[in-house]
C-alpha cells in the first residue's frame, strides 16, 4: 500500500472531480506498465481510507477503468490489473513498451495484424508529390516555422471545401501533424478535467484515448435516427444516453465528436437529413460539434458527401481531415477547418508543442490535392474490390458471423454469434491473427460480442487471414472471459 500511495503521488493536484483524477492517475501507471499485468489493486474502502476521500470517488474510479478495460473486478477476488493481449515487450534500453502502442513499436513476428487499418504503403504518387515539394523548396524564403501550417498547403485545404460547398478561408485552416493531433490539440484547448463528451458508438478508439487522456467523462450518444417524441430531434447529451458511472458530472457536453462519413469502424455513411440535424443541435445547445472526415474520400459510391460544417448557420461545427487514409499513414498530414479565431487559439496552441509541421510533407500533401481528383477513384476502387471480397470470404467461410457491407472506408464491423471477442481474440492470436474487439470502440467496454476488420491486406494475404480466423473460431469454445487490454487501434 505505501509504495502505490508512492506511485500515485499528488494525484489529487489537477483540476476536476476526484474519481477522474485519481482514474487518470492510475490509466499512467498501468499504460506505462508500472502495474503490472494481474496486479491486485487495494479494496476500495482500504484506498479510500488511505487516500482521505470517499469510497464512491474509488468506486467511480475503478469503474471507468474497468469500462476502459484497464482493470478487472469480480465479486470475491477484487480488483486487478487487466491482462494484456500480448506478453510485455522491452526496448534495447530495457525499457518496457507502452503496452497500447506495441503492435505499432514492436509488431509481432508472423502475426497478421488486423488491428492496424492503414494502408500497408506509399502508392507511386506520394514520391512524385515529395519530388515536386522538393523543387518548390528553392522558392521558400523564411525560417520554416509555421505553427498553423506552411501557406500553400492551408490554401489548397481552403480551395479544397470550397470545392465542396464549403466557404473557407486559409485563415480558417490549421495543418496538423495527421488527425491524431487535430484530436489532441482540440482536446486541450477545449476539454478540461471532468467535462463531459460525447460520441457515437461504436466510435474511433483513437479518439476515445485522446479524451481519456484529457481526463473527461466520455458518454456514448445516438447522432442519428429516428426523431425524439413529439416528432422533434433528440438533443444532443439527452439522446438514448447510457449511464455514466458513479459521480460523473451531468452538465452541458464540452464537445461533441462524431465520424459521419465512411465511419470507422462501421463503414456508414450519415445521411444529408441527419447531417442537416446534427449541424442545428450543436447551434441550438451551443456545443462544438467535431466532423471527422480522415475516411470521408473513401465512399464507394464514388461521391464525397458535404461536410456537417457546410450545413451549419453558425461556427460550432469544427471539420478535421488527413492524409494518412487516402494516401499513407506515413504521411503525417492532417487539418482542422474551424473559425479563424479558433484557428488563432489552436494555432498558438500548437507552437508550444512543436512550432509547427515539417515543411516538405507539406509542399507534398499540397501538390497531392491538387492530383485528389486522380488518385482519389483508384484508391476508391481498390478498396471496394477488397471490401467485396471480404464479404464474400466471410459468407464462405464464416457464415455465423454477422455484419452490414460498409458504405465507405477501410473496415467492416462483424458481430459473432457466442461467447465474446475478447477471448476469441485468443485464440485467434495462436492461429497467427490479430484482430481488435469491440469493446475498444465503445466509451463505456459495450459491443464485447463485435470486431473490427479491415480489408486492406492484398487479396492473398485477406484470404489467408479469413481462413486463419475460420480455424481459430472452429477451436473456440465460446468461453467468456474478463475485459483485457489490446494494442493500440487505428
Amino acid at each position: 500500500m505505501d509504495d502505490l500511495v508512492d506511485l500515485l503521488g499528488r494525484w489529487a493536484s489537477g483540476r476536476g472531480p476526484l474519481y477522474l483524477l485519481l482514474a487518470a492517475r492510475f490509466r499512467a501507471l498501468i499504460d506505462d506498465g508500472v502495474l503490472a499485468s494481474g496486479m491486485p489493486l487495494p479494496p476500495d474502502r482500504t484506498l479510500a481510507r488511505r487516500l482521505a476521500v470517499g469510497r464512491g470517488t474509488v468506486v467511480a474510479a475503478y469503474d471507468l477503468l474497468q469500462q476502459e478495460g484497464r482493470v478487472t473486478r469480480r465479486q470475491g477476488s477484487g480488483t486487478r490489473v487487466a491482462p494484456m493481449e500480448l506478453p510485455a515487450t522491452r526496448t534495447a534500453d530495457g525499457v518496457v513498451a507502452n503496452p497500447l502502442l506495441q503492435h505499432i513499436l514492436h509488431p509481432p513476428d508472423g502475426v497478421r495484424l488486423l488491428t492496424c487499418a492503414a494502408p500497408d504503403g506509399p502508392p507511386p504518387e506520394l514520391l512524385e508529390a515529395y519530388q515536386e515539394g522538393a523543387g518548390r523548396l528553392s522558392t521558400v524564403r523564411d525560417m520554416g516555422y509555421h505553427p498553423a501550417g506552411l501557406a500553400e498547403l492551408r490554401e489548397e485545404l481552403a480551395a479544397y471545401y470550397r470545392a465542396r460547398g464549403l466557404p473557407t478561408t486559409a485563415s480558417e485552416i490549421l495543418v496538423t501533424t495527421g488527425a491524431q493531433q487535430a484530436l489532441t490539440l482540440l482536446a486541450g484547448l477545449l476539454v478540461s478535467p471532468g467535462d463531459t463528451v460525447l460520441t457515437q458508438s461504436p466510435t474511433y478508439p483513437g479518439a476515445l484515448e485522446v479524451f481519456r487522456h484529457a481526463a473527461a467523462v466520455v458518454r456514448p450518444v445516438s447522432l442519428a435516427g429516428p426523431a425524439g417524441p413529439g416528432g422533434s430531434p433528440v438533443p444532443a447529451g439527452v439522446a438514448r444516453e447510457r449511464p455514466a458511472p458513479a459521480e460523473a458530472p451531468r452538465e452541458r457536453p464540452a464537445l461533441v465528436y462524431a465520424v459521419p462519413t465512411a465511419s470507422n469502424p462501421t463503414g456508414s455513411v450519415m445521411g444529408a437529413g441527419d447531417r442537416r440535424r446534427l449541424a442545428r443541435l450543436a447551434a441550438e445547445h451551443d456545443i462544438p460539434l467535431v466532423d471527422d472526415e480522415a475516411c470521408a474520400e473513401l465512399c464507394f459510391s464514388g461521391d464525397t458527401p458535404p461536410p456537417v460544417a457546410s450545413y451549419a448557420t453558425g461556427e460550432h461545427v469544427i471539420t478535421i481531415g488527413s492524409m494518412s487514409k487516402l494516401v499513407w499513414g506515413g504521411l503525417r498530414v492532417g487539418w482542422i477547418r474551424a473559425s479563424a479565431p479558433l484557428i488563432s487559439r489552436l494555432a498558438r496552441l500548437r507552437a508550444v508543442h512543436d512550432l509547427g509541421g515539417e515543411a516538405l510533407s507539406q509542399l507534398a500533401a499540397a501538390a497531392l490535392l491538387r492530383r485528389l481528383a486522380e488518385i482519389r477513384p483508384v484508391r476508391v476502387r481498390a478498396l471496394g474490390e477488397s471490401h467485396d471480397h471480404l464479404c464474400e470470404l466471410l459468407r464462405t467461410h464464416l457464415p455465423s458471423w454477422s455484419f452490414e457491407p460498409a458504405l465507405g472506408g477501410q473496415t467492416l464491423w462483424v458481430r459473432v454469434p457466442r461467447g465474446d471477442v475478447d477471448s476469441f481474440s485468443q485464440v485467434a492470436l495462436r492461429h497467427g491473427v490479430a484482430v481488435p474487439p469491440g469493446r475498444a470502440f465503445d466509451p463505456l467496454g459495450g459491443h464485447a460480442d463485435h470486431m473490427r476488420l479491415h480489408f486492406l491486406f492484398p487479396r492473398e494475404e485477406l484470404s489467408a487471414a479469413v481462413r486463419d480466423l475460420a480455424a481459430a473460431w472452429h477451436a473456440y469454445d465460446g468461453t467468456r472471459r474478463g475485459n483485457s487490454r489490446h494494442a493500440l487501434i487505428v
